[in-house]
């Protein structure tokens, strides 16, 4: 199962349900590129674009979680689970603080090792630590602006917690299990073509190849030794696919050759020349539980949401009004 802390982020980078408001509201972006090294971690950002600004305050503990809360003074002995990694004038960074900012990172980040990224953000955080320790000795808490931006991390914090809350309720393996038996039944079949392909940069060595195709060279050893593509090592091979997973002008050379049959021109894509060899051609089977899982789970989570979002504003009281602030005309029917 899914943290609670990856849930709140999956409802914005991987389910894409909100649709409303966004993390990014209220950041401080500029800030960060006044401080070097706070920015970027391996060309990757560290941090959502809303919180960083105001956890270097350190305005916003309840709101932010663990790795952008308020500085820990150091009054109890460290868990030898969750050891103490950095102290900053007496405020203590715990291992769980330096291991929760990387699941703020980029989907590609988080999967890389502890260890690996371990440096580098516990150097960010110390530096942090030190901007909110510096910020709090101007009393910016107190400043006008920082409040609503306080504010506005908190509202964001809560937003998500709700979402995840009642998503969660509703994306029961049982209840995902239900939704993909009745969605399979719907799926019509997809025609997909099993092929190789020969990558050349020029169309005159593609036609060199097709040339020795036909004098009876082997497809696989001549992908082998020619492709500039990848697939080239495995003979060419690219597997079963489906029209609309490749490039429209391969895609359509490609539906267009029976078993066997190889292309008797190249054809141009963005990569360059193809010289392609359809092996087979079948109906394609409905996905499996496990592959359809995430589009199944998103599909219910933007019913979920669109529905109480839906619920919430006929049952609210909602008064809006022109960019000036004067009254709009009523919309039509209302």
């Amino acid at each position: 199962m899914d943290s609670q802390p990856d849930r709140l982020r999956s409802l914005y980078r991987r389910r894409g349900v909100v649709l409303y408001g966004s993390p990014g509201r209220g950041g401080c972006a500029g800030a960060r590129r006044l401080v070097p090294g706070l920015e970027e971690i391996g060309g990757l950002m560290s941090f959502r674009p809303t919180l960083p600004m105001l956890a270097l305050l350190g305005l916003v503990a309840a709101a932010a979680g663990p790795a952008l809360a308020q500085p820990k003074p150091a009054t109890q002995p460290a868990s030898m689970a969750d050891p103490v990694v950095a102290r900053v004038n007496g405020t203590e960074i715990h291992r769980s603080d330096v291991i929760d900012a990387q699941r703020y990172l980029p989907p590609q980040a988080q999967q890389m090792p502890p260890e690996q990224l371990y440096p580098q953000l516990l150097d960010q955080m110390v530096s942090r630590t030190l901007l909110a320790q510096a910020g709090r000795k101007l009393k910016l808490e107190a400043d006008a602006e920082v409040k609503r931006r306080t504010q506005q991390a908190i509202d964001n914090v809560i937003e998500e917690a709700y979402l995840a809350r009642i998503v969660d309720d509703a994306t029961t393996e049982d209840k995902l299990k239900a939704r993909y038996d009745s969605w399979s039944k719907t799926q019509a079949p997809r025609e997909q073509v099993h092929a190789r392909h020969i990558l050349l940069a020029k169309k005159e060595e593609a036609q060199a190849v097709i040339a020795d195709l036909k004098k009876g060279m082997d497809f696989a050893e001549l992908a082998k030794q020619r492709s500039t593509d990848p697939a080239g090592k495995a003979g060419g091979d690219l597997g079963y696919f489906t029209k609309e997973e490749m490039v429209p002008e391969f895609a359509d050379a490609a539906f267009k050759l029976k078993p066997g049959e190889i292309s008797q021109e190249p054809v141009q894509t963005k990569f360059g020349w193809h010289v392609i060899q359809v092996q087979e051609r079948r109906a394609a089977p409905a996905p499996k539980y496990e592959e359809a899982r995430e589009k199944i789970a998103d599909d219910i989570a933007r019913e979920i949401v669109s529905a109480k979002v839906k619920e919430l504003r006929s049952a609210g009281k909602i008064e809006t009004y022109a960019i000036d602030g004067s009254r709009l005309a009523p919309l039509p029917g209302k």
